[in-house]
């Protein structure tokens, strides 16, 4: 009977460790880095990252214009040995307060400014219009996929805004490798191993799924 006891007082234990884990698993699982290929280039999804909320926010609010510096990477390993050099842009936010609407842009793609938007679609615009290309990358290749975020301090503005080619590039690299405080912000999700071959397929319009 004791030991009866005592097992089902163990079996108990073990229900109640997994139902803990359950929502741990859960969080981790929901901050994710959808992938997939548009026959030319690697495209992203981040459905849990939300990044126009907190201190850029605040600062939006305030007339103020915040730049973020993206960066996807890929690896041919776990995050270790890069494939080839990863691909940094300016995400560019400015606010209405009248409207209490985004406006959005990036310097480095050949896509206009997109005003009039709420967070979630600005948010959505930005990465949208982010992309990898996938040039050299052997369909059956397994690789690993990094994409960081990070907002600029006020400080920076002038310097990112102004600066181009190899002076801008090495800024970005600095600011999205110094220690974040609570003026910049960072994110970051992974993925992987992924093959191209397996990816979800995408019409270059972004957002259709073709296969």
């Amino acid at each position: 009977m004791a030991n009866a006891a005592r097992d089902s007082l163990i079996s108990r234990r073990r229900w109640l460790m997994a139902g803990l884990a359950i929502p741990l698993c859960r969080a981790r699982a929901s901050q994710s880095l959808n992938v997939s290929f548009d026959g030319d280039n690697l495209r992203i999804a981040t459905p849990d990252l939300h990044f126009l909320t907190d201190e850029p926010l605040r600062r939006l609010k305030n007339a103020e214009t915040v730049v973020f510096v993206a960066q996807i990477s890929l690896f041919s390993d776990a995050f270790r040995t890069p494939f080839r050099f990863p691909v940094r842009e300016r995400l560019v936010v400015s606010y209405h307060l009248w409207e209490e609407k985004f406006a959005v842009k990036i310097p480095g793609v050949p896509v206009p400014l997109k005003s009039h938007l709420a967070a979630a679609q600005a948010e959505n615009w930005c990465i949208d219009n982010l992309a990898y290309s996938a040039l050299g990358l052997p369909p059956d290749r397994p690789f690993w996929m990094k994409f960081e975020l990070r907002a600029t301090t006020q400080r920076d503005l002038t310097t990112l805004m102004g600066e181009s080619g190899i002076s801008l590039t090495g800024i970005m690299l600095e600011i999205l490798t110094r220690k974040p405080g609570p003026s910049d912000p960072s994110w970051v999700r992974t993925a992987g191993p992924l093959r191209l071959a397996f990816l979800p397929r995408i019409s270059a319009s972004r957002g259709i799924r073709i296969g």
